[in-house]
């Protein structure tokens, strides 16, 4: 057989192959998904980030007409959630609810992480912004930004802060206020945000920075007060109270953020059905308007805009780690 008749069957069966995969993947794209997908959400039932991810699970199971299966691993962190997807199988149907801590504040917290944020995950799409506030309880008669970084000059080592541990959003907040306001205040950190409640309520603790939800009742009822958000713009559940910068601190921003990963080496037509999927269930109007009322902020990105988000937050959130000294074995 001619050399030139050799080489052009071979064009044809190169062609023939790369059209045949271009089929399975788009068959596999325009079938995705045909079985129950899993998102792994890194803390325990009845938290924030559980009630988010329960939001999105319904409506992505209405969208998918598959049910979506809420599989809860609290524990080290969010690190054992994120290692279970980092090691699941690259096929999308196991999914990571990752906050900002998990993607972006472990690897400088965690002196041993059996996960890489970037090289072990697919970004999807970035879904929920929860802005932290900061507030004061009534033993502080400070009513103000201004008046509270004021006092603190004049008291330093006086005013204490309090978080939900070493090395959380609460805890980060505050050490990035102390590092930009240039003030000297105390940290104190506890278990989770509970019994940081009950001390701020008792006047034992002067302020933090946490959770709308967590505060709701009592901003309401006047037991503490909110002096900012820490987000670029106001939250939607508290229009009336300035953002950071608009309280006199500029360049602060703190917003903690929640999101979709799949695990590295998923296939970009599984990725992409994935994304059209969050998309459609986050653009819900009931669902928008309930997280809303909680003080969550809704909000989508390509996986392109997330990957650099983690990026981005990896190198700001090391520097303020390491300034802080917070370590975790």
């Amino acid at each position: 057989m001619p050399a030139q008749s050799l080489i052009i069957q071979k064009i044809l069966r190169a062609g023939l192959v790369l059209a045949a995969a271009w089929g399975l993947a788009f068959s596999a794209s325009a079938s995705f998904p045909d079985k129950p997908v899993r998102l792994v959400v890194p803390f325990p039932a009845g938290g924030a980030a559980d009630i988010m991810a329960r939001g999105l699970a319904h409506h992505l199971s209405a969208t998918w007409k598959q049910p979506v299966i809420i599989d809860n691993k609290g524990g080290a962190g969010g690190t054992l959630a994120a290692e279970t997807v980092a090691k699941a199988p690259a096929d999308g149907y196991t999914l990571l609810f990752a906050t900002m801590g998990t993607m972006t504040i472990n690897p400088a917290l965690y002196a041993k992480l059996r996960y890489d944020p970037v090289n072990d995950f697919a970004p999807v799409a970035l879904t929920h912004i929860t802005p932290r506030v900061l507030v004061v309880g009534q033993s502080l008669n400070v009513n103000t930004v201004s008046e509270l970084i004021e006092r603190a000059r004049k008291t330093p080592g006086r005013i204490t802060y309090g978080s939900a541990g070493n090395g959380s959003s609460s805890h980060l907040s505050g050490a990035l206020f102390e590092r930009m306001a240039e003030v000297d205040m105390v940290h104190v950190p506890y278990k989770g945000s509970a019994p940081l409640l009950s001390d701020v309520l008792a006047g034992r603790i002067d302020t933090t920075f946490d959770s709308y939800t967590v505060y709701e009742e009592h901003l309401k009822s006047g037991r503490v007060r909110a002096l900012a958000v820490t987000s670029r713009v106001r939250m939607g559940a508290l229009p009336h109270i300035p953002t950071m910068e608009e309280a006199g601190l500029a360049g602060y921003e703190v917003s903690n953020w929640l999101g979709v990963f799949a695990p590295a080496s998923t296939p970009p037509s599984v990725i992409q059905a994935l994304h059209a999927g969050v998309v459609k269930a986050m653009s819900d109007a009931d669902l928008k308007r309930q997280l809303t009322g909680l003080g969550i902020e809704p909000k989508l990105s390509t996986p392109a805009e997330l990957g650099e988000l983690v990026r981005s937050d990896l190198r700001k959130w090391a520097r303020l780690v390491k300034a802080s000294g917070a370590q975790v074995e």
